[in-house]
């Protein structure tokens, strides 16, 4: 079974947005070519929350951004389940976002590498090898 590849909430909407400076080059590669390509329901929160706020700019609303955003794109949406709550709950107590919680603790178990420039994530011991290289 191939491996998962997680992105980030930014790494995701720089990826629609073909802002492919903002991260590493190869990753681009990396995610275009992989079969499994997902992101977390709370990126979608995200999203609308910084659209809302002004913190980032839509080019539709942002349901029909999301639409867009998934399927056309090969990305999917993943589950966003119990077992992940109780997995970010339980991660070491390097930063209290409890959104980069989740999306750390879905990559996890999916056993998935995960994309993030997030300067905290490899801090926790629990990623170690589980994200992208950059």
């Amino acid at each position: 079974m191939p491996e998962v590849i997680v992105l980030d909430t930014h790494i995701w909407f720089w990826f629609i947005n073909q802002e492919f400076e903002r991260f590493p080059a190869h990753w681009r590669t990396q995610i275009e070519t992989s079969s499994d390509v997902g992101v977390s329901p709370v990126s979608c929160y995200e999203i609308a929350l910084a659209e809302q706020r002004g913190r980032l700019e839509l080019p539709c609303l942002a349901q029909q951004w999301f639409e867009e955003a998934l399927a056309p794109s090969g990305i999917t949406l993943l589950p966003l389940t119990a077992e992940i709550m109780c997995c970010a709950v339980g991660l070491s107590p390097v930063h209290k976002d409890p959104f980069d919680r989740m999306i750390i603790a879905t990559s996890l178990l999916l056993k998935g590498q995960l994309a993030s420039i997030d300067g905290l994530f490899p801090q926790y011991p629990e990623l170690e090898g589980c994200l992208m290289e950059s």
